[in-house]
């Protein structure tokens, strides 16, 4: 039985949270906060556009504007005032 309920917990997390990422200054879509390893929009994907250390729309890039820990469009800079922001579009249908 707790198996059972926390399989349920577990999918219902995975496919109730919908939150996107856009950089305020020009509306550009950032990708998918949380979500599988396997979507292509997810942050947490580390093949994807949003989520590869290489790519520069990702979060997980190090050297890029929105992932360095010196850039101002970065949530990884505690200082950053133009850091991305997050949209919750509720749950998913």
């Amino acid at each position: 039985m707790k198996k059972i309920i926390a399989l349920m917990i577990v999918l219902f997390v995975n496919t109730a949270i919908a939150a996107d990422l856009y950089d305020p200054q020009n509306g550009k879509y950032l990708g998918q906060l949380g979500g599988s390893q396997y979507d292509a929009n997810s942050t947490n994907n580390p093949y994807g556009q949003y989520g590869s250390k290489y790519s520069a729309d990702s979060i997980n890039n190090p050297y890029g504007q929105y992932g360095s820990e010196y850039s101002n469009k970065s949530p990884n800079n505690p200082y950053a005032t133009q850091a991305p922001v997050i949209i919750d579009n509720g749950y998913r249908r």
